[in-house]
């Protein structure tokens, strides 16, 4: 069996490459697969073993069996430090859902944009969270941040966040915007809209996005400080692929 395995973050760069094409004589499962890898690149064993598998960008459980054909990806929850760096901001495309409500690229993003996307008549209140670079985390200064992402999972994801706030607040509208490559200091990385016909389902969907993709949107940054570099997930635990 053929298999083609997409890499992030800080996997990639322990590998030094962003995909590992492989022939495997059986049909494998995730953590099979995961186990594999972790003996194929020692380098990157504790990464590899700490991540979690997505087949045809969804998360899978270990016990899934990976066929032929299928996209795999391995999504890394956090990765070590690297004292290079890297930046793909030169890309500057930028990806949107099909409904136009979410999207992630490169270019500076537009606040006023994304909050028009969730403004509409019947609404009474539009809430817009910004997240931009903080430069002193403690003692520590902060240069700038990388981010970078799987991207069609990451807009699939973004769009389960928006069906998940309607569901809990029907009647809200929710747009999501990610920058991906380098984002100084006071810059934007994130606006996330959220509009409903009353404050109160505004202010909770709003915090419900901000956690919600912290947890299963497949975006790292890379924190590059005075003294080094690190690459941090947006995800925190536990984190369950099946939720």
């Amino acid at each position: 069996m053929k298999l083609s395995v997409l890499l992030f973050a800080g996997v990639a760069e322990r590998i030094g490459q962003s995909n590992i094409e492989l022939n495997i004589d059986h049909a494998a499962t995730v953590n099979e697969l995961k186990e594999y890898l972790a003996e194929a690149y020692p380098e990157a064993s504790t990464l590899i073993r700490s991540s979690l598998i997505a087949i045809n960008m969804d998360y899978a459980p270990g016990h899934v069996v990976i066929n032929e054909g299928d996209e795999v990806a391995l999504i890394p929850p956090v990765s070590g430090g690297e004292d290079h760096t890297h930046s793909s901001d030169s890309i500057q495309q930028t990806h949107s859902s099909d409904d136009g409500l979410y999207s992630i690229g490169y270019a500076p993003l537009s606040i006023e944009e994304t909050s028009a996307k969730v403004i509409t008549a019947n609404h009474g209140a539009t809430l817009t969270f910004i997240g931009t670079t903080r430069e002193m985390t403690g003692d520590r200064r902060t240069v700038h941040l990388e981010y970078e992402a799987y991207i069609p999972m990451a807009l699939s994801t973004m769009k389960k966040i928006g069906d998940e706030i309607i569901e809990k607040w029907p009647g809200t509208r929710c747009a999501i915007s990610h920058r991906l490559g380098k984002v100084d200091i006071a810059e934007t990385s994130v606006v996330i809209a959220v509009s409903s016909p009353h404050r109160n389902d505004a202010y909770e969907a709003s915090r419900y996005a901000i956690e919600r993709l912290k947890q299963i949107v497949p975006i790292w940054k890379k924190e590059i400080w005075e003294d080094g570099s690190e690459w941090k997930g947006h995800q925190t635990g536990p984190w369950d692929p099946e939720k």
